[in-house]
């Protein structure tokens, strides 16, 4: 069984591109708690995260805004942002909010799977 410290939360409101990102994670031996929207998330959290990799825009509550709310309640779990909409403001404030990527969708599983292993080490 792999580490929970290994557990990725993948945060899509997208259900095709969510199963499509979990079959991604999962493959590359990681464990993966999905939820359909950043509310969910916060609904029941997993005790225990490697990395969050969330969707920006999503009903009720973005992904910078999850990302936001987390990082003011003393969060340190890395976050992966994906936007199929990239602007210069996005991209700016997640950068100066501390996120550790921001992909474009749709994105080369392989950029993914390397900034995975930039956050989490070596996956099997």
């Amino acid at each position: 069984m792999q580490d929970r410290a290994r557990t990725v939360a993948i945060v899509e409101d997208d259900e095709l591109v969510r199963l499509a990102t979990v079959s991604l994670v999962r493959s590359l031996g990681l464990e993966v708690a999905e939820f359909p929207s950043a509310l969910a998330f916060l609904d029941s959290p997993p005790a225990e995260l490697g990395c969050i990799v969330s969707d920006l825009h999503m009903p009720g509550m973005s992904g910078v805004e999850l990302h936001e709310s987390l990082h003011a309640n003393g969060s340190t779990v890395p976050f992966i942002l994906m936007t199929a909409y990239p602007t210069e403001q996005i991209k700016d404030r997640a950068a100066r909010g501390g996120i550790a990527c921001l992909l474009e969708k749709p994105g080369a599983a392989e950029v993914l799977a390397g900034y995975l292993a930039d956050v989490l080490g070596p996956l099997d």
